[in-house]
């Protein structure tokens, strides 16, 4: 079985040298991972911006609710 095994992981090995270079030499998938990222990116921001404005709006309405009491 141990025979098995080590061909199993060769080919695995072969396989991912052949995809990672496959990809690594991709121009079209190098647009997308640079086109994924900057969304990504972009999405991050967004919702930390959104984040903050959430904890702005929360802090209002707990002061608003403390100065009716």
């Amino acid at each position: 079985m141990a025979g098995g095994n080590f061909v199993q992981r060769v080919i695995s090995y072969v396989v991912n040298e052949v995809l990672v270079d496959g990809l690594a030499n991709s121009r079209t998938f190098q647009k997308f991972a640079v086109r994924t990222s900057k969304s990504l990116e972009d999405i991050s921001k967004t919702a930390a911006k959104k984040r903050q404005q959430i904890a702005e709006q929360v802090k209002e309405m707990s002061r608003d609710f403390q100065s009716r009491d």
